[in-house]
């Protein structure tokens, strides 16, 4: 199911039909992956220094929150559903300040300046969002020249839903990845959440190149990539090696770093 980012949908769902399970499964501190995996990983690659401002784009209840505040700096929030905020408000003390707002219409909401920020990141969140451009334009909008911009996601060359998974090789003895679909832009719904009308998610996949090119076209400078691997997390003690390597082998997120120009 193709698209491009010209297409006329909605911009940015809001998690508001799908906020009480997402609450339930990862809280305001995030999931296991959040706490032992993408914070680490992003936090590393924004270094966020003390005093500096920093926008979480698309931050759900806030779980980079105690991270950033761990390190001194002013950690402002933005999501789209105002359940999400408030949970978020509610939980977090210290400083932490969240909006109710678009992450593909920054420029509209209110107590948001232009080049305000010293660092910005979409933690779990870009792929949750569209159109990408007008994401990546917004945090453009947002920071200051040679502001810092993290994209922390599930790595969109190995981990795309509906369209990837394990396979086994039973004469080598090996577990390999599947890619049924790669470079084509997909808009996929994801499974219902809960009982509520509309709760069903939606992932956006794009290939790598469509993030360096959103990048490129709003004056950013990629200067740094990690890829995170899900080596051991969550695996039984009985998980043979072919199963160990692959998790080494094939990283479940990726992060970009990258710099504004000018």
């Amino acid at each position: 199911m193709g698209r491009n980012s010209n297409s006329k949908r909605p911009s940015s769902n809001s998690w508001d039909a799908v906020a009480n399970w997402y609450l339930g499964w990862a809280g305001a501190e995030g999931s296991r992956h959040h706490r032992e995996l993408v914070i680490p990983a992003l936090t590393a690659l924004l270094a966020p220094r003390s005093g500096e401002r920093i926008l979480d784009i698309g931050c759900g209840a806030g779980a980079l929150a105690p991270a950033v505040a761990r390190l001194g700096a002013l950690y402002t929030g933005i999501d789209k559903s105002p359940k999400l905020i408030a949970h978020a408000r509610r939980h977090h003390k210290g400083g932490a300040r969240f909006l109710v707002g678009d992450a593909t219409r920054l420029p509209d909401v209110a107590r948001l300046g232009r080049a305000t920020f010293d660092a910005a990141a979409f933690l779990l969140s870009i792929q949750d969002i569209d159109p990408l451009d007008a994401a990546i334009a917004g945090a453009a909008w947002a920071l200051k020249p040679g502001g810092r911009l993290v994209l922390l996601m599930t790595h969109p060359c190995f981990r795309i839903p509906r369209q990837s998974g394990w396979g086994w090789d039973q004469n080598r003895a090996l577990q390999y990845r599947r890619l049924d679909r790669y470079l084509t832009p997909l808009d996929i719904p994801m499974q219902e959440y809960g009982k509520a009308k509309g709760s069903v998610t939606r992932s956006y996949h794009r290939p790598l190149e469509a993030y360096v090119s959103a990048l490129s076209a709003n004056d950013f400078a990629i200067d740094a990539m990690r890829e995170v691997p899900g080596a051991h997390f969550g695996a039984p003690e009985s998980e043979t090696r072919a199963k160990r390597l692959a998790r080494q082998e094939f990283p479940l997120f990726l992060g970009l770093r990258a710099i504004m120009r000018g």
